[in-house]
C-alpha cells in the first residue's frame, strides 16, 4: 500500500531539470494522526463544565489552519443610498445587509463568522431593543453559532446610529 502524497511545485535552481519541477511529498496530517484536524476550519467549543450561554451563540469558536481571516470595523446602519433608518429593527437589517455584502466581497459565507460584537445605545426600552437586535442576528445566522458579545453604550459616533456590529470571519 502506498502512503498518501500530495503534488507540489518546487521552485529550486538545484533541481535536476534546472528550474521548477513537480514532486510528490508525503502527507503529514490526517484525521487519524491529528486529533485537531477537522474538515471544517471553525468548530464551536462548548465545555460541559461551564453554564450554558445566555442566548443563541457559542461560548467560543476555534479556527484550525485558516486560509483567510476577515476583521470588520464597527459597521453602522448607513444604507447604500446614505440614509439612516429611524427604527432599531430597520437599522439592524441595514447593518446585517452591509455585513453580508462585506462577507460576499471577501468570498466568505455566514458559516465563516466566528465572532460578533454588537453595540446598542442604552435608551428607554432597552430590554426590547436587545431582543430586536438578537432576533436580527439569529435570523441572519439561521442556526449558525458564533461567539457573540452584546454591549450597551451611552452613545455612538453619530446620534442617529442606535447600533453597530463588528465581526471576525475565518475560512
Amino acid at each position: 500500500m502506498t502512503r498518501p502524497s500530495t503534488l507540489v511545485r518546487v521552485e529550486s535552481p538545484e533541481s535536476p531539470v534546472g528550474g521548477p519541477e513537480v514532486r510528490r511529498i508525503p502527507r503529514v496530517r490526517s484525521v487519524e494522526t491529528d486529533p485537531w484536524h477537522n474538515l471544517r476550519v471553525n468548530r464551536v467549543i462548548t465545555p460541559s463544565t461551564i453554564a450554558a450561554t445566555a442566548a443563541r451563540y457559542a461560548h467560543a469558536v476555534v479556527s484550525n489552519a485558516p486560509t483567510k481571516i476577515l476583521h470588520t470595523s464597527g459597521i453602522v446602519p448607513i444604507a447604500s443610498d446614505g440614509t439612516v433608518p429611524e427604527s432599531l429593527a430597520e437599522q439592524a437589517n441595514v447593518v446585517w445587509a452591509n455585513l453580508l455584502a462585506i462577507l460576499s466581497e471577501a468570498h466568505m459565507r455566514i458559516e465563516d463568522i466566528v465572532s460578533i460584537t454588537t453595540y446598542v445605545v442604552h435608551r428607554d426600552g432597552l430590554e426590547q431593543d436587545l431582543g430586536i437586535v438578537m432576533a436580527a442576528r439569529d435570523r441572519v445566522l439561521d442556526g449558525h453559532l458564533a461567539a457573540s458579545t452584546l454591549v450597551t453604550v451611552p452613545a455612538l459616533a453619530r446620534e442617529a446610529w442606535l447600533m453597530e456590529i463588528a465581526l471576525v470571519a475565518v475560512a
